[in-house]
Protein backbone atom coordinates (compact mmCIF):
# COMPACT_ATOMS: atom_id res chain seq x y z
CA UNK A 1 0.00 0.00 0.00
CA UNK A 2 1.26 3.49 -0.82
CA UNK A 3 1.79 6.24 1.75
CA UNK A 4 -1.13 8.26 0.33
CA UNK A 5 -3.50 5.31 0.84
CA UNK A 6 -2.20 4.59 4.33
CA UNK A 7 -2.74 8.21 5.39
CA UNK A 8 -6.24 8.31 3.93
CA UNK A 9 -7.11 4.99 5.62
CA UNK A 10 -5.67 6.27 8.90
CA UNK A 11 -7.82 9.39 8.70
CA UNK A 12 -10.95 7.47 7.75
CA UNK A 13 -10.34 4.80 10.40
CA UNK A 14 -10.33 7.60 12.99
CA UNK A 15 -13.52 9.11 11.49
CA UNK A 16 -11.80 12.40 10.73
CA UNK A 17 -12.32 14.84 7.92
CA UNK A 18 -9.24 16.24 6.23
CA UNK A 19 -9.83 19.45 8.20
CA UNK A 20 -9.98 17.59 11.52
CA UNK A 21 -6.84 15.61 10.75
CA UNK A 22 -5.07 18.82 9.75
CA UNK A 23 -6.03 20.42 13.07
CA UNK A 24 -4.85 17.38 15.02
CA UNK A 25 -1.35 17.53 13.49
CA UNK A 26 -1.19 21.32 13.05
CA UNK A 27 -1.07 21.54 9.24
CA UNK A 28 -3.47 22.90 6.64
CA UNK A 29 -6.29 20.89 5.12
CA UNK A 30 -4.53 21.37 1.79
CA UNK A 31 -1.44 19.62 3.15
CA UNK A 32 -3.54 16.60 4.15
CA UNK A 33 -5.20 16.65 0.73
CA UNK A 34 -1.81 16.70 -1.02
CA UNK A 35 -0.65 13.75 1.10
CA UNK A 36 -3.76 11.78 0.17
CA UNK A 37 -3.41 12.46 -3.55
CA UNK A 38 0.27 11.56 -3.48
CA UNK A 39 1.34 15.05 -4.57
CA UNK A 40 3.54 15.32 -1.47
CA UNK A 41 4.48 13.22 1.55
CA UNK A 42 4.90 14.21 5.18
CA UNK A 43 8.46 15.18 6.05
CA UNK A 44 10.36 13.16 8.69
CA UNK A 45 9.29 15.45 11.55
CA UNK A 46 5.64 15.23 10.48
CA UNK A 47 5.92 11.43 10.29
CA UNK A 48 6.99 11.50 13.95
CA UNK A 49 3.97 13.66 14.80
CA UNK A 50 1.60 11.35 12.91
CA UNK A 51 3.17 8.34 14.61
CA UNK A 52 2.58 9.83 18.07
CA UNK A 53 -0.91 11.20 17.40
CA UNK A 54 -2.25 8.04 15.75
CA UNK A 55 -0.18 5.42 17.60
CA UNK A 56 1.34 3.80 14.50
CA UNK A 57 4.99 3.27 13.70
CA UNK A 58 6.74 5.33 11.06
CA UNK A 59 7.52 2.08 9.23
CA UNK A 60 3.76 1.41 9.02
CA UNK A 61 3.07 4.96 7.84
CA UNK A 62 5.58 4.42 5.03
CA UNK A 63 3.96 1.16 3.95
CA UNK A 64 6.38 -1.13 5.81
CA UNK A 65 9.25 -0.68 3.33
CA UNK A 66 11.66 -2.54 5.57
CA UNK A 67 11.42 -5.63 7.70
CA UNK A 68 12.04 -4.61 11.28
CA UNK A 69 14.14 -6.97 13.40
CA UNK A 70 14.71 -6.53 17.12
CA UNK A 71 18.36 -5.59 17.46
CA UNK A 72 18.55 -7.36 20.81
CA UNK A 73 16.88 -10.76 20.30
CA UNK A 74 16.48 -10.93 16.50
CA UNK A 75 12.71 -11.37 16.48
CA UNK A 76 10.91 -10.02 13.38
CA UNK A 77 8.66 -7.10 14.34
CA UNK A 78 5.68 -7.79 12.12
CA UNK A 79 3.11 -5.66 13.96
CA UNK A 80 3.23 -2.27 15.64
CA UNK A 81 2.06 -3.90 18.89
CA UNK A 82 5.40 -5.75 19.05
CA UNK A 83 7.57 -2.64 18.74
CA UNK A 84 9.09 -1.15 21.88
CA UNK A 85 8.57 2.37 23.10
CA UNK A 86 11.06 4.78 24.57
CA UNK A 87 10.46 6.36 27.96
CA UNK A 88 8.68 9.28 26.22
CA UNK A 89 6.15 6.88 24.66
CA UNK A 90 7.47 7.14 21.09
CA UNK A 91 8.02 3.97 19.08
CA UNK A 92 11.57 2.63 19.02
CA UNK A 93 11.63 0.56 15.84
CA UNK A 94 14.96 -1.08 16.69
CA UNK A 95 13.69 -3.26 19.55
CA UNK A 96 10.75 -5.45 20.53
CA UNK A 97 8.65 -4.54 23.53
CA UNK A 98 10.01 -7.55 25.42
CA UNK A 99 13.67 -6.49 25.12
CA UNK A 100 13.13 -2.75 25.67
CA UNK A 101 10.31 -1.64 27.97
CA UNK A 102 9.79 2.02 28.91
CA UNK A 103 13.27 2.86 27.65
CA UNK A 104 14.98 0.16 29.77
CA UNK A 105 16.56 -3.03 28.49
CA UNK A 106 15.26 -6.30 29.91
CA UNK A 107 18.47 -8.26 29.32
CA UNK A 108 21.47 -6.76 31.05
CA UNK A 109 23.89 -9.04 29.24
CA UNK A 110 23.95 -11.34 26.24
CA UNK A 111 24.43 -14.28 28.62
CA UNK A 112 21.16 -13.42 30.35
CA UNK A 113 19.36 -13.46 27.01
CA UNK A 114 21.10 -16.69 25.98
CA UNK A 115 20.01 -18.34 29.24
CA UNK A 116 16.42 -17.27 28.51
CA UNK A 117 16.56 -18.59 24.93
CA UNK A 118 18.01 -21.97 25.98
CA UNK A 119 15.27 -22.32 28.60
CA UNK A 120 12.31 -21.26 26.44
CA UNK A 121 13.01 -21.93 22.75
CA UNK A 122 11.82 -25.25 21.31
CA UNK A 123 14.48 -27.86 20.65
CA UNK A 124 12.82 -30.33 18.25
CA UNK A 125 16.16 -31.85 17.17
CA UNK A 126 17.29 -32.36 20.80
CA UNK A 127 20.54 -30.49 20.27
CA UNK A 128 22.79 -30.18 23.33
CA UNK A 129 22.41 -26.87 25.15
CA UNK A 130 26.04 -25.93 24.47
CA UNK A 131 25.53 -26.30 20.74
CA UNK A 132 22.29 -24.30 20.84
CA UNK A 133 23.97 -21.60 22.91
CA UNK A 134 26.79 -21.33 20.36
CA UNK A 135 24.26 -21.04 17.49
CA UNK A 136 22.20 -18.37 19.28
CA UNK A 137 25.34 -16.48 20.30
CA UNK A 138 26.54 -16.38 16.69
CA UNK A 139 23.23 -14.92 15.55
CA UNK A 140 22.91 -12.41 18.42
CA UNK A 141 26.48 -11.20 17.89
CA UNK A 142 25.41 -9.85 14.48
CA UNK A 143 22.74 -7.62 16.02
CA UNK A 144 23.41 -3.95 16.76
CA UNK A 145 22.78 -4.24 20.50
CA UNK A 146 25.44 -6.93 21.03
CA UNK A 147 28.17 -5.74 18.61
Amino acid sequence: MEVKDILRNLREHNNLTQEQMAERVNVTRQAVSRWETGETQPNPEMLKVLSRKFDVSINTLLGSPRTLICQCCGMPLTEDSMISRDADGNFNEEYCKWCLADGKFTYTSKDTLLDFLIKTMPNPENQPDGERRKTYDGYLSQLKHWK
